[in-house]
């Protein structure tokens, strides 16, 4: 268990069971009527792969500016979000 995560193969199963639960809770709210509306949950999960990525990328060893770039790409995900749900209100 340790190789597989210190790997970074860890990862794109986790990226996996994301992309699985917009699909999931996508599909729950056109049918409920009720959750986050897809773009906002859209941004939340991009910023959460963003550092899933940049982790990744660290365990691997990928150069530093690689890793910041996923750094800034989720706080700029983390951003939107943000902007999306004070704009809601």
């Amino acid at each position: 268990m340790a190789e597989f995560i210190a790997s970074g193969r860890v990862v794109p199963l986790i990226v996996g069971l994301m992309l699985l639960e917009f699909g999931v809770l996508t599909m729950l709210r056109r049918k409920l009527g009720a959750g986050v509306p897809p773009p906002e949950l859209a941004a939340s999960l991009a910023a959460g792969m963003a550092l899933l990525l940049a982790l990744r990328a660290a365990l691997v060893g990928i150069s530093w500016q690689h890793v910041a770039l996923w750094l800034i790409l989720a706080l700029m995900a983390h951003v939107l979000y943000l902007k999306m749900r004070w704009g809601a209100r």
